[in-house]
């Protein structure tokens, strides 16, 4: 560790390695949800078996039966009719593997947890904490059957708005056990903290998350596909559809894949948004690299603005390759550079909270948390 930040004696190493597996596996979960929607492989299994559903078909008839169940949906009769049984067990890998993940994280999770809990190196703030991260991933499980449903009945996709719904599920697990990793560390605190920090922080987050979620948009109404042009949007900058008044109603919201309207409402927003991401997050970069006075949140700042031009250069390469069809590898690429850009500014809220704490005590910050976590434990008593 160097001098800003330190291990916390309260938290056993081995508990910390183990929260720090937790966040890799579900950053991976994202990834991997990231590539089956993208090779359209969500809705290959088209039944929720949590426990006889681990393991794959064995025998050829299986293989012909969830072939058979996959042929009744909508996406095999409107797209994929005639796809040979190859192809099917591509698509059902991806699916299956994503699913396989998710209850490898199960245990993962949920055995070391008991054996923890019962030696007692689960502090109670801690415990109570990682109560909250099993309960979001119950939630999680059950949207995530939501959204596959949602595909197997009229259209041949899940419903992109249950698609945004599952991945920001996810990336408030991601946010929220990543929070509770760095919370384990002792990090020294900025002490050149200035009232502007914390807002330009939460406005960080708040437009990333956003704009994550409007991404999510626009991959389930595979809108990437109707303007697949920059800066401009076809030879404009906003498009005449969205200046109709007729379309601006409920059914084109709900039938979003019926009329270009939506799919031009979601770039337009995603674009945007972007632009003014950019610069907000330039700007807080700059600022916490010429006010901070511990490296720490310097560095983090650098870190933040490569992650952010990285991540617009993703997205426009990904854009102008949007040619008829989404390239997976880019899309993919383009969802895991959102999430790393994710992490780091939890991170640099984290960094800007814990200055503040500092700033509004006057005893350091690590016997701050503990006097919180005194108090709570007492009010729990």
């Amino acid at each position: 560790m160097s001098e800003s930040i330190k291990d916390n004696t309260q938290v056993a190493r081995v508990v910390r390695v183990w929260l720090w597996i937790g966040v890799v596996m579900v950053f991976l979960q994202v990834v991997i949800g990231g590539v089956t929607r993208l090779t359209g492989s969500g809705l290959s299994i088209t039944r929720w078996e949590v426990v006889t559903g681990t393991l794959p078909p064995l025998s050829e008839q299986a293989w012909e039966e969830a072939f058979d169940l996959y042929k009744a949906t909508p996406q095999y009769a409107k797209i994929n009719q005639g796809m040979s049984m190859s192809e099917f067990k591509f698509i059902y890998f991806w699916e299956y593997f994503h699913r396989l993940w998710a209850r490898l994280m199960f245990f993962v999770f949920i055995i070391p947890f008991g054996v923890f809990w019962w030696r007692g190196m689960l502090p109670r703030r801690l415990l109570r904490q990682l109560t909250v991260v099993v309960l979001l991933a119950g939630l999680e499980g059950f949207f995530g059957w939501i959204m596959v449903a949602s595909g197997l009945i009229h259209r041949p996709w899940v419903n992109a708005y249950n698609l945004t719904l599952h991945l920001c599920m996810a990336l408030v697990i991601f946010s929220y056990l990543l929070w509770i990793v760095f919370s384990t560390y002792v990090i020294t605190p900025e002490y050149g903290y200035t009232s502007g920090w914390k807002r330009m922080s939460y406005a960080l987050l708040g437009i990333v998350f956003f704009q994550i979620a409007l991404g999510a948009m626009m991959s389930g109404a595979k809108a990437g596909l109707f303007f697949p042009t920059w800066p401009d949007m076809h030879g404009v900058y906003l498009p005449a559809v969205l200046l109709d008044a007729s379309h601006w109603n409920w059914d084109s919201f709900t039938h979003y894949d019926s009329n270009p309207f939506m799919p031009a409402l979601i770039q337009f927003l995603h674009r945007n948004t972007a632009y003014l991401l950019t610069i907000v997050g330039l700007y807080a970069a700059f600022k916490f690299w010429s006010e901070a006075r511990t490296s720490l949140l310097r560095w983090s700042s650098v870190a933040l603005t490569g992650a952010l031009l990285l991540q617009v250069l993703l997205g426009v390469i990904t854009l102008l390759n949007c040619q008829g069809t989404i390239p997976v590898l880019l899309g993919v690429l383009h969802q895991m550079g959102a999430v790393v850009l994710l992490g780091l500014v939890v991170f640099v809220v984290h960094l800007v909270i814990r200055s503040y704490l500092a700033k509004i005590n006057t005893i350091p910050f690590w016997e701050v948390i503990e006097v919180m976590n005194l108090k709570a434990d007492k009010k729990a008593e």
